[in-house]
């Protein structure tokens, strides 16, 4: 029985649905916010990571205050993430607004066009649009449950040496009023 229980392996799936709800602005404005840079992606995982490692009680906030707990928290730490990387730069960034280019419609057809073309016309959700989603929000807690294994090892180490640190204390103290 645990005081405060372990994080999941996988994460749940309210923390799936937060992520895919939060993905597509979250990642347009990290990148936005660094001007382009490849760094953006890197604080997007690291904001997720933030909010995975937090999720138990952003949940329970969300549900208190009927709010969005978890998007406000991920916009904040954007932000404090966003300024940080800002301050580590040495240099001046310059910010240009960048237009992504639409993509182009694949018509596929005629008698060269396998079964499976012909049935993805037809069929709904064929493609797996929640995979790169999945495969974000499971990376962000993964690391999430690093940090509090990492964290749970220290708290078990600097218990033991606290224990062992009051029982050599203890027992000079006894030896010493003892005699």
């Amino acid at each position: 029985m645990y005081l405060i229980p372990p994080m999941q392996d996988d994460p749940p799936p309210e923390f799936v649905d937060v992520v895919a709800a939060h993905e597509g602005e979250l990642r347009h404005e990290a990148v936005r916010l660094v001007g382009g840079h490849p760094a953006g992606q890197e604080i997007y995982q690291d904001v997720l990571t933030d909010l995975a490692g937090h999720w138990r009680r952003l949940r329970f906030w969300g549900r208190l205050t009927h709010s969005d707990a978890p998007g406000i928290y991920l916009r904040k730490r954007l932000a404090k993430r966003t300024s940080a990387w800002r301050e580590d730069q040495v240099y001046e960034v310059e910010v240009r607004v960048l237009r992504t280019p639409q993509p182009a419609l694949v018509t596929v057809g005629g008698h060269t066009a396998s079964l499976a073309f012909h049935k993805a016309a037809v069929l709904d959700g064929t493609r797996r649009a929640n995979l790169r989603t999945l495969a974000d929000a499971s990376i962000a807690w993964c690391h999430a449950w690093r940090q509090s294994e990492h964290r749970r090892i220290l708290r078990l180490v600097i218990g033991g040496v606290l224990l062992v640190g009051g029982m050599v204390q203890g027992m000079t103290w006894l030896t010493t009023t003892g005699s």
